[in-house]
């Protein structure tokens, strides 16, 4: 009973964080952690929250001072390439992601050299993996992202990566489509970004539909007459284009993975 009590005791010194799940509030995590000075500390999406015992919960609210003094701290101790890491690991949302980067965030603030290449350090090689993970999911939507016309001179693209990268490449299309209006809409998430030409400003865009075919379309958006005669025009011409008897399906797959094919109107009817 004695060890039984003893080792409750130790366990509620567990503290799990919650936050609302953005960027500012995991960052306002840590600098609650480091305010606590909590040893055993763990931290957890709000949405993804599971009750444990001698488990002592503590709700955070998002603080972008507090969010702004980590920042400045890491800009301190390590590269821009690092930071742009951590925060590729945020968007990764894998689960238990939030507590790596606090381990990593504590030996980077722990350290008096620079530990950045720090192989033998388990949360530094995770960190630049799952960022290197990110970052290729980041180049593949960048080239495979595929508008059509919605009527309105305003152009719409269905999304759903494995990773969160919506953020990352939005300033890829800011700079490519700058003389259009467009959508970008990440369908797992539920969530998009609307860019105006007019004020070249990009704001978060929310459809309301309830079902989702499967070409990812929204079942309320009515497409531009002439969208599916020009669709047919490129897939004619990628046909007359291709030669059969130098097709290399291994190399294409390894260039284009199968499954970015539904974003692409030459493969539509594959």
């Amino acid at each position: 009973i004695y060890i039984y009590l003893f080792t409750a005791i130790n366990l509620v010194l567990m503290t799990q964080f919650i936050y609302d799940g953005s960027y500012i509030g995991l960052l306002s995590t840590i600098f609650e952690v480091y305010e606590r000075k909590c040893k055993e500390a763990s931290i957890v999406n709000r949405d993804k929250i599971k009750g444990l015992m001698f488990i002592e919960n503590m709700e955070v609210v998002s603080d972008y001072e507090k969010a702004s003094r980590v920042l400045k701290g890491l800009q301190k101790k390590v590269s821009q390439q690092t930071m742009m890491n951590i925060y590729r690991c945020y968007l990764s949302e894998l689960p238990g992601i939030e507590n790596s980067i606090l381990q990593l965030i504590q030996y980077i603030f722990s350290s008096s050299q620079n530990i950045e290449s720090d192989y033998g350090n388990k949360y530094v090689i995770e960190i630049a993996q799952i960022a290197r993970r990110v970052g290729r999911e980041k180049h593949r939507f960048e080239a495979f992202v595929r508008f059509e016309n919605i009527g309105d001179k305003l152009f719409y693209a269905p999304i759903d990566p494995d990773y969160n990268v919506l953020p990352l490449i939005i300033p890829h299309f800011k700079s490519r489509y700058a003389n259009q209006d467009w959508i970008i809409y990440d369908t797992k998430r539920k969530y998009g970004v609307h860019y105006n030409q007019q004020t070249e400003q990009v704001n978060e865009a929310v459809i309301d539909f309830d079902t989702i075919t499967n070409k990812l379309t929204p079942t309320g958006i009515s497409f531009d007459p002439e969208e599916k005669l020009y669709q047919g025009l490129w897939q004619n011409y990628f046909k007359s284009v291709n030669i059969p008897i130098r097709k290399n399906t291994k190399l294409h797959l390894q260039h284009v993975p199968k499954r970015y094919w539904k974003y692409l109107v030459e493969k539509k009817n594959n």
